[in-house]
């Protein structure tokens, strides 16, 4: 297994959060905000955290953040950005929008860390998470490649590479849940009441 020290967790918090209305990683659950149960999940396995956002509000956290280096492209670019600053040869990138996840999947992840594999990514639900993923530094190149020809998909980024897809059990699927709508968190407000 690889160890900590070479293993910088990344945490995109740069959306537009055009379907929620407000920034998502300041969006409570539990009395806390989304970010602050992705970056719990994530410490115990990290190096270090870098936040990819323009809002310097997460400076509260007290965690290196940085802008995207290309404005306007999406996800690739947050992942690129992210990237680029890291210092590790693993990278653990989450999104800001998955409250419930916890570092049991995110060790699964990291257990399934080989010498073919260029990026892990989830499986959840039958649908592949490119932001519940690792990914190895060296990426970087062919991501900015695609961000310069205009490319922002960041799954088609994703398929140029070795990526290994872990499909989790149907009882881990639940955490890695992201909230995009105010339906959404109302959904699973309801299923953890239950």
């Amino acid at each position: 297994m690889i160890d900590k020290t070479n293993i910088t967790g990344i945490i995109l918090a740069g959306g537009k959060s055009s379907r929620m209305g407000t920034d998502k990683g300041f969006l409570l659950w539990n009395d806390e905000p989304f970010i602050k149960h992705v970056i719990d999940a994530l410490k115990p396995l990290v190096e270090e955290i870098i936040i990819v956002s323009s809002n310097p509000a997460y400076d509260m956290f007290g965690f290196i953040r940085i802008e995207d280096k290309i404005k306007n492209a999406g996800p690739l670019a947050g992942v690129y950005s992210g990237l680029n600053a890291s210092k590790t040869e693993y990278n653990v990138i989450l999104s800001c929008d998955i409250p419930l996840i916890n570092s049991e999947v995110l060790n699964i992840l990291i257990h399934n860390v080989n010498d073919n594999s260029e990026i892990i990514q989830v499986e959840s639900n039958g649908k592949k998470m490119p932001l519940i993923a690792i990914y190895k530094t060296a990426c970087k190149d062919l991501f900015f490649n695609l961000l310069r020809k205009g490319e922002k998909r960041l799954q088609f980024a994703v398929n140029q590479f070795k990526a290994k897809t872990i499909t989790l059990d149907k009882e881990l699927d639940f955490f890695t849940k992201n909230i995009n709508t105010q339906q959404d968190l109302k959904a699973i407000e309801h299923a953890c009441n239950d």
